[in-house]
């Protein structure tokens, strides 16, 4: 399968190994520093239990016209990185090309293929104006969310921590042909790439950790460990996790984890910053909206109060804000 990885960091970086390795027409498109470390030094991957992978020679680029037409694009970067790295996307497509954000939090396609009555409706918050809609539409997506907690500790180089699932699934819930070909392609190498039938109800179990952890890790500098084990975050987790979990009820979703088991599986991460906490370190912009304003725009949609998610967005973006204009 022709595949393009657009972001080169922790996820793409991992996912570009894997691939590869695997056999797969791999082409990564990245930027600078990294662009370069692709070219002359190719992409290591230094795994959990110490063992590295290295694919000495890549096809990189900075230019999606040069990559030329692909039969899946996978999107690796931030939610707020989205609109730059689509500017010119359209040069690899051709008519079934599939397009996989790897963004976390609530998509700007959510509502596409959505049974209910807010079908067809945007999330301004992660696409004020639309241009991500316009440049990808919705029918090339397939919905993805990565289970993978991983850092890049150079340029092409990848630390792998914890986790390979990729769980996948048509907007409109359909068992597709070519959803069950990315899944077959995903698992030659070596990933877990289940297809969900509601893969809306997966990206919420994600970001119900996501919404919480990455602010009050950003906010207090802590770990994910140090975050469960301390009663008075503990308790801001959970009460925020009720919160999401009243939107996404009124969404139609149902969460399968237990409240107290999610926190648990956060804990067993152990002494993990978070990515919003590696971004704030490293200077980058965090993901804000996509983990929290998203959220509080479906709050007010579905007219359900969410105090505890409304005063960490606030305090989360000003940091955010601050952190900029230092």
């Amino acid at each position: 399968m022709k595949v393009a990885v657009i972001g080169v960091g922790a996820v793409g970086g991992y996912l570009g190994v894997k691939l590869a390795l695997a056999g797969e027409d791999v082409t990564l498109i990245a930027r600078g520093a990294n662009l370069e470390a692709l070219r002359t030094r190719g992409l290591r991957l230094i795994n959990a239990d110490g063992t590295e992978q290295h694919v000495a020679h890549v096809e990189a680029t900075d230019l999606c016209a040069a990559a030329g037409v692909q039969d899946l694009v996978i999107i690796a970067v931030k939610a707020h990185q989205l609109q730059a790295v689509t500017k010119d996307i359209a040069a690899l497509f051709g008519p079934a090309t599939m397009v996989m954000p790897m963004q976390n939090g609530i998509p700007y396609w959510y509502f596409h293929g959505f049974q209910g009555a807010l079908a067809g409706t945007r999330v301004k918050s992660v696409d004020p104006d639309g241009i991500i809609y316009d440049r990808i539409g919705c029918e090339r997506v397939i919905g993805c969310v990565a289970y993978l907690a991983a850092a890049t500790v150079a340029p092409g180089v990848i630390r792998h921590v914890e986790g390979n699932r990729f769980p996948i699934g048509e907007p409109d819930g359909s068992h597709s042909e070519r959803v069950a070909k990315v899944s077959q392609c995903f698992a030659r190498s070596g990933l877990q790439a289940p297809v969900f039938s509601d893969i809306r109800a997966e990206i919420w179990l994600k970001l119900w950790g996501n919404l919480t952890f990455n602010p009050i890790s950003a906010l207090t500098r802590a770990t994910l460990v140090a975050m469960c084990q301390y009663p008075l975050t503990r308790a801001v987790a959970a009460a925020m996790m009720v919160e999401a979990q009243a939107v996404a009820g009124k969404l139609g979703v149902t969460f399968a984890v237990p409240l107290e088991q999610r926190i648990a599986v956060a804990e067993r991460v152990g002494h993990h910053k978070t990515s919003m906490l590696q971004d704030l370190e490293a200077g980058r912009a965090l993901e804000t909206e996509a983990l929290l304003g998203s959220v509080v725009e479906l709050a007010r949609l579905t007219s359900t109060p969410t105090p505890h998610i409304d005063t960490v967005y606030a305090l989360t973006k000003l940091l955010g804000e601050t952190a900029a204009r230092a």
